[in-house]
């Protein structure tokens, strides 16, 4: 009983709204909306401090399922729509919820420029390699000759990569889960929550209808320790069973060595640095592509720079210094002005 007055801890039903989640039995989704609403109960943030905003997926059903501000936007336009909610109403925790069709297809574009400009918010991208919502189609996540309802005979199309894309564009904080490890997500959502700026957060969904098992390679038991790195800062990048694989760097290029069989010493193993700020190696790390590769998870790169509202706020008040607060009717009349009869 609490006697004291004050409000007991938040906990993740706080944070989940009377719609019961609409996705496939087994569908990866759920694995997120557990780990976000679980974070948000562990920040002990109240609900009225968060707001969801979506585009149109089966990842954008998102908002119905929490009990926070929501957005259902349009087509691959949550992040326009998320970044003017961040100006307007800048002490809200603003997340992104978008898929791979939303984000990178008719989104790309916003998709780019949200990462250029470094809002402070955060982007969880559902990655399942297939159009869901709309039945199996091929998206631009999936893979080379991957055969679908669009692309009988196989996609020709190379795939995107998020992560490599968020890189290039100037990403801040960039990182990548799959929906089968609950640890590792909420420890990277926790990372993200307190990241200042633009988040990305990948999350392999398994889309158990349409494209069910494409991430067996790195999500098995058996096949996942010698499959999958998991990137730690300061720490050199291994992996296997016994942690006997690691990656160096030869020639400009990151190469996967057997430290016993090719007699390499662990100090030539690279050490993960998430907080460079060159991103030439998280950009090299991102080119890593299963299942010729070990893939990596985790934080690829994590760095401070302006955010966005930032500096928005910061050119208002110096534009504000030089020629005085705005008058609206006055611009509005002021040059040449004509009036409709």
């Amino acid at each position: 009983m609490n006697s004291g007055g004050e409000k007991p801890p938040l906990t993740r039903q706080d944070f989940l709204s009377s719609i019961d989640p609409r996705w496939c039995p087994g569908c990866g989704c759920y694995g997120v909306l557990k780990g976000l609403t679980t974070l948000f109960a562990k920040l002990d943030i109240p609900k009225e401090k968060y707001a969801v905003i979506s585009g149109i997926g089966c990842s954008s059903r998102f908002p119905y399922y929490t009990s926070t501000y929501g957005f259902h936007t349009l087509h691959g336009r949550a992040p326009t729509i998320a970044t003017g909610i961040k100006l307007t109403q800048p002490d809200l925790a603003t997340w992104v919820i978008t898929g791979d069709g939303d984000a990178l297809a008719i989104g790309g574009n916003h998709y780019m420029h949200f990462m250029r400009r470094n809002p402070d918010i955060k982007m969880i991208l559902f990655n399942n390699q297939i159009y869901g919502l709309t039945k199996g189609q091929a998206s631009p996540t999936s893979t080379l000759g991957q055969r679908t309802k669009s692309t009988p005979w196989g996609t020709i199309e190379r795939p995107a990569r998020p992560i490599t894309l968020a890189l290039a564009a100037g990403a801040t904080f960039a990182a990548r889960v799959t929906d089968r490890d609950g640890a590792q997500l909420l420890e990277v959502l926790e990372a993200a929550a307190k990241h200042k700026g633009a988040a990305l957060i990948e999350v392999l969904i398994n889309c158990i209808i349409f494209n069910d098992a494409a991430f067996r390679f790195v999500t098995e038991r058996e096949t996942k320790p010698e499959r999958t790195i998991w990137l730690k800062h300061g720490e050199p990048i291994l992996f296997g069973a016994k942690q006997e694989k690691g990656l160096i760097c030869k020639d400009m290029k990151l190469q996967v060595v057997d430290l016993e069989k090719d007699k390499v010493d662990r100090s030539q193993i690279i050490v993960h640095d998430a907080h460079s700020p060159d991103a030439g190696l998280a950009f090299q790390l991102s080119q890593l592509q299963f299942p010729d590769d070990p893939f990596p998870f985790g934080i690829f790169r994590q760095v401070s720079e302006p955010t966005f509202e930032e500096l928005m706020v910061k050119q208002h008040s110096f534009v504000e210094s030089k020629v005085g607060k705005g008058d609206l009717k006055k611009l509005l009349h002021s040059s040449e002005t004509w009036e409709v009869k």
